[in-house]
């Protein structure tokens, strides 16, 4: 479904991905871990087109998507839940989860019944404004957000930083429902280990840029895997 090949990006003079490789398929969560720095949200940004690549490709669905806008990538079925939700927090929840539209056809703009199944929280809520949910409660609505757009893949950028742990369950259970029973394909980047141990079909680790090991969940527990996460 998602194809990176050899994607090299700078920032100036700096160079944030080297050579980097990776595939996301349908019905698979596949999970990318390393320190701070090392180029995750880089090539997430990449991804969805937030970030030109100074070389190399992104393709979706057999189609490249190197020329393409961050829009036209949403539109083609690609959503985004950024490190730090950016979410509106002037908007109420129901108007954060309508902006989800913009990528939609008129007749598809309506919020899916299994968002408020996944994320109950959000319907209680939806007169609240989006800055007066707690930070758990917000990053439940950013995915909330991101599946009004009816996504093929998901993208989402550390979803458990900073959130209570029975709201990371939830949001665990969620992404579990998108690859089993929705079959999106989810790209997740996290540094809890056991977040991605649980969930993760493959796990690709990075360190300076580069992707430096590719393989299952169990793979986390090999001390030469392991020492690419520790500080």
């Amino acid at each position: 479904m998602l194809e990176v090949s050899n994607a090299t990006l700078h920032y100036g003079a700096a160079q944030a991905l080297r050579g980097v490789s990776l595939k996301a398929g349908a019905s698979k969560i596949t999970c990318v871990l390393g320190r701070n720095g090392v180029g995750k949200t880089s090539l997430m940004r990449s991804i969805v087109g937030h970030h030109r690549l100074t070389s190399g490709s992104v393709a979706f669905e057999g189609k490249a998507l190197d020329r393409s806008a961050a829009y036209d990538r949403a539109r083609s079925g690609i959503a985004f839940v950024p490190q730090g939700r950016e979410i509106f927090p002037l908007l109420t929840v129901r108007e954060n989860l309508e902006s989800g539209f913009a990528p939609l056809k008129r007749a598809d703009r309506n919020i899916p019944g299994h968002i408020f199944e996944l994320f109950p929280v959000l319907k209680q809520m939806l007169g609240r404004r989006g800055g007066d949910l707690s930070g758990g409660q917000q990053q439940q609505l950013a995915i909330g957000r991101a599946l009004v757009m009816r996504p093929k893949l998901l993208v989402l950028d550390e979803p458990t930083e900073g959130i209570q742990p029975s709201i990371i369950k939830d949001i665990g259970r969620a992404i579990r429902y998108l690859r089993d029973q929705a079959g999106i394909a989810v790209l997740l980047v996290e540094q809890y280990l056991d977040f991605c141990r649980e969930l993760a079909d493959e796990v690709n680790i990075m360190d300076r840029g580069q992707i430096v090991h590719t393989g299952p969940a169990e793979d986390l527990d090999r001390p030469d895997v392991r020492k690419f996460l520790t500080v």
